[in-house]
């Protein structure tokens, strides 16, 4: 039997290498990838490194068109060569998609893993889902129903953030001060629009320990480059849980790690910074009324969102003031998005369905 898997993202290859690693306690499969450092850690042979794959933003697609065909061109042409058995897609709504129509052209059959975000933007995807994927699994309870109501049957396996942070050991960073977490992404355009703004505050905060926890995806000095001239922030890499278990609050650029932060219960703001071009379609497409999954999955705003203008000195300041004094509201609330996502068996499930699709 053969798997094919495609990420574009190192949280779709964190994904893919924990579902991988459930597959073989049960079975010893062929499995080639598009993916990252993490997929190659479990021994899958990878196609093509989501380093060269991965793009952020409408801006960012179109000044790399010629790359992204050049890569949906490969892809097909490895698929072909390959002849998989299935198909897992993981995240990456606009390259998958596309995948996914070659793929029902040629009769291979496509599991869809993290369901594109077509209850929050872009709803003309849902024919192409019903079209041309064979098995959907989705990771919130309410897109089950949704799919449902657009006649797309799909299997809600549990949220991969709750296996994610199941597994935390906590340990003590032993600074002095109380700590605050700084999360600025895991793309070089995230940290470049948005880290300078979380530190302007650092002033502000003289008391407190920064910690950035920084991703492989880059070096020491290219951090160093932003926090030079501050005596009171440090650098941490793969301890990203850690670390929040550790913070007294944190600056979270908008993403995955916003759910992390809720279930690890440390109180957070919201920080999302980005090209004028990419805000502006943005805000003509997107029909949330947040951009946090806490908030859109409790459907009301929960944690601060500071967006575009909104995320400067003053306003995170103010609000980080705000949760060092008082988070029990957030706790209350932490507490109800934990019993809306369930257990944290999400991999289990999902190398359980492909073994027994396949």
């Amino acid at each position: 039997m053969k798997l094919y898997i495609i990420t574009g993202e190192p949280s779709g290859d964190l994904h893919a290498a924990n579902i991988v690693k459930e597959i073989k306690k049960k079975d010893n499969i062929s499995i080639r990838a598009w993916g990252g450092d993490k997929l190659m850690e479990e021994g899958v042979d990878i196609a093509r490194s989501i380093n060269k794959t991965s793009f952020m933003g409408f801006l960012d697609v179109i000044l790399n068109i010629r790359q992204v065909y050049d890569n949906i061109n490969f892809c097909k042409q490895d698929i072909i060569n390959y002849n998989p058995d299935l198909v897992l897609l993981v995240d990456y709504a606009g390259f998958n998609l596309k995948i996914a129509k070659f793929c029902k052209k040629n009769n291979i059959k496509v599991m869809y893993y993290i369901a594109p975000k077509v209850w929050a933007w872009n709803s003309n995807r849902l024919k192409a889902i019903r079209k041309y994927i064979d098995k959907l699994l989705v990771i919130f309870p309410f897109e089950k129903r949704y799919f449902k109501q657009n006649l797309i049957d799909s299997d809600y396996v549990g949220n991969p953030v709750n296996d994610l942070i199941s597994v935390n050991t906590y340990k003590s960073l032993n600074y002095k001060k109380p700590i605050i977490a700084l999360l600025p992404g895991s793309r070089k355009q995230e940290i470049q629009s948005i880290l300078p703004k979380m530190l302007e505050v650092i002033d502000n905060f003289r008391d407190y320990q920064f910690v950035i926890a920084a991703t492989n995806n880059f070096t020491e000095l290219f951090y160093n480059k932003y926090i030079s001239d501050y005596d009171n922030v440090d650098i941490i890499y793969n301890q990203t849980h850690n670390i929040l278990l550790n913070s007294k609050a944190a600056l979270i650029t908008s993403g995955t790690a916003n759910l992390e932060a809720s279930l690890l219960k440390v109180p957070q703001i919201v920080c999302y910074h980005t090209h004028w071009f990419n805000y502006f379609l943005g805000r003509i497409v997107i029909k949330t009324n947040y951009i946090s999954l806490p908030n859109i999955l409790l459907d009301k705003k929960v944690i601060p969102e500071l967006i575009q203008k909104a995320l400067n000195k003053e306003n995170i300041t103010i609000e980080l003031k705000n949760l060092i004094e008082d988070k029990q509201d957030i706790n209350y609330n932490y507490k109800k998005l934990v019993s809306i996502l369930g257990d944290n068996k999400s991999y289990y499930n999902v190398a359980n369905t492909i073994l027994g699709y396949l």
